[in-house]
Order: C-alpha cells, then structure tokens, then sequence
C-alpha cells in the first residue's frame, strides 16, 4: 500500500513539476482551458440570474384572484383558509378600498374615480405560487375558479409559458456549448500530451527497457492533465467572478431606474469546486486518450 501511495505521489510531483518547467506554454494552456470552461458558466449564471430577476419583479408569475362584489368577511375568511390548507406559496389580500386608492394614485385617475358613485372594484387575492412551473400554474388559477365568491381569475399563462420556453432554450443552446468547448479541453490536453510523449520518448522507451510498465510510464501525465484541467476550471471560476464584479454595479444601477432591487450573484462554492473537477476529469481523458495512442506507437 505504501508503493502504491508512494508511486501516485511521485507521478503527482513530475505532473507539477512538469507544469512548471515551462510556465508561459502553461499560462496558455490555462487560459485557452479557462474560457472554455468559463463561456457556458457564465452562461449558467446569466439564466440563473434571469429567472432569479423575473420572479423578484412584481406582478410576474402572481395569480390575480378577483372576488363577486357581494363577497362579505365570512366569504374573504373561507378562502383565506383555503390558501392556508393548500400551501400554494406566498399570498396577501387586498381590499377593495385599497384597490381604489391605488387607482386614484394613478396619474390621471383622481378625476375619474371622484366622479363614480361607488367603488366598482372587487376585493382581491394576489397570489405567489411556489410551483411557478407552467402547467402547474394553470392547473392552480383552474382550481380557484371553482372556489366560491370567485368571479375572476388572472394569469398571464402566455408570458409565463413564453419564459419557461426561452429557459429551457437558453439551458439547451448553454449544454451544446459546453459540449464543445468540452471537446476543445479534450483537444488541448491530447495535443500537449503528445508534444511531450514525443519529447520524452527516447527515455520512454529507456524506462520499457529497463522493466517499467505502461501504468508506471502513463501516470505522470494522467496527472499532467488532471492538474492542468482542474487549474483552468479554478481560472474559469475566476473569470466569471470578475465578469459579475463588473457588472454588478451597472446592473444594479439599471435595475434601479425600474424600481426594482436585485443583487447580481455569482458562482456558488460548489459551482467553483464543480468547474474544477470538471475540468480535471476533462484534462485526465485528454490524456488517457493521448497517452493510449502515442505510447502504443512508441512501444
């Protein structure tokens, strides 16, 4: 056990060392991987934002429940159990005479509301689903209709059916692009991999010689291209945080002029950790494959 451990180390230590012998063909590597790498995060992270922004804003994915003007406190009192028994998500009453004050604050409303006899308004549910799937919204205002002192009930099933569309667009378009550059990762391990197995392949064959065996000869640069993919996944985690530090503030600042408040957030520790296993397991098949083919021709 301790060879063992022993030997993984050493080829751990040559992989290092091997990334130090020549630091700028390194930094390159690092930053060819770490776009790769950092394009479709940040693409992750922008549609992690986008639906975390959507469903801040007011009015988006909420079920407008309008009561019958006859509604009295008995009515109201019945579906607030209701809301309560069926634990939709976030919900709060608004009343006919506060309906009509809000109405009035409105720009060129005051006049207009002064010169009807009585509020025209129905008291009111806004609810905040939990579920803000689409089918599972429709289902939900399908449900309300039926509850009585119920005359109306609002969702804009089109917007939110348009947005879950868009998402599910973005995640496939993001998945195809890391698909790619995750072949390119491949593609940049393989090829620095084999510059060094055909540098190195006069001791290569002096080690098979002397009672080396593949496994021996292939870990040094397993762990090359481990150690080099788990690095530009680390450099790819550092490009996107710098990304969202420069764009925090104008975000904000444009978010803002719309009244809203959101925070722009980033890569979470385990997105961090993520990126750099990836980018290792990445960097460990680029090497594999290289080193399976080009040791079989030097043997």
């Amino acid at each position: 056990m301790n060879t063992f451990l022993a030997q993984h180390f050493a080829a751990l230590h040559n992989g290092l060392r091997r990334l130090t012998l020549s630091p700028l063909n390194t930094l390159l590597s690092l930053i060819v991987i770490g776009t790769a790498l950092a394009l479709p995060s940040a693409g992750w992270v922008a549609l992690d934002n986008l639906r975390s922004l959507t469903g801040s804003a007011s009015g988006v994915q909420q079920i407008s429940v309008f009561l019958t003007l006859d509604a009295g406190k008995k009515d109201i009192g019945e579906i607030e159990s209701r809301l309560r028994s069926i634990q939709a998500g976030n919900w709060r009453f608004v009343s006919r005479d506060e309906a009509l004050k809000r109405l009035q604050a409105s720009e060129g409303m005051a006049e207009i509301i002064a010169s009807l006899p009585r509020n025209p308004l129905p008291d009111a549910f806004i609810v905040e689903p939990t579920d803000t799937r689409p089918d599972a919204l429709e289902k939900l205002a399908k449900s309300f209709t039926a509850w009585p002192k119920v005359a109306h009930v609002q969702l804009d099933s089109t917007w939110v059916k348009r947005f879950d569309t868009f998402l599910r667009i973005g995640k496939l378009s993001i998945t195809l692009l890391a698909s790619l550059f995750g072949g390119a990762l491949v593609a940049v391990t393989f090829n620095t991999i084999r510059l060094q197995i055909l540098a190195q392949a006069a001791e290569i064959e002096v080690a098979k010689l002397i009672g080396a065996t593949d496994a021996f000869i292939r870990r040094p640069f397993h762990y090359f291209g481990a150690l080099q993919g788990m690095l530009g996944g680390l450099f790819a985690a550092l490009l996107v945080a710098g990304g969202g530090l420069l764009l925090a503030a104008p975000l904000g600042e444009l978010i803002s002029l719309y009244g809203g408040n959101f925070s722009l957030h980033g890569l979470a520790p385990k997105g961090v950790a993520a990126l750099a296993v990836l980018g290792g397991a990445l960097g460990w098949l680029g090497a594999g494959l290289s080193v399976a083919i080009h040791l079989r021709r030097i043997g």
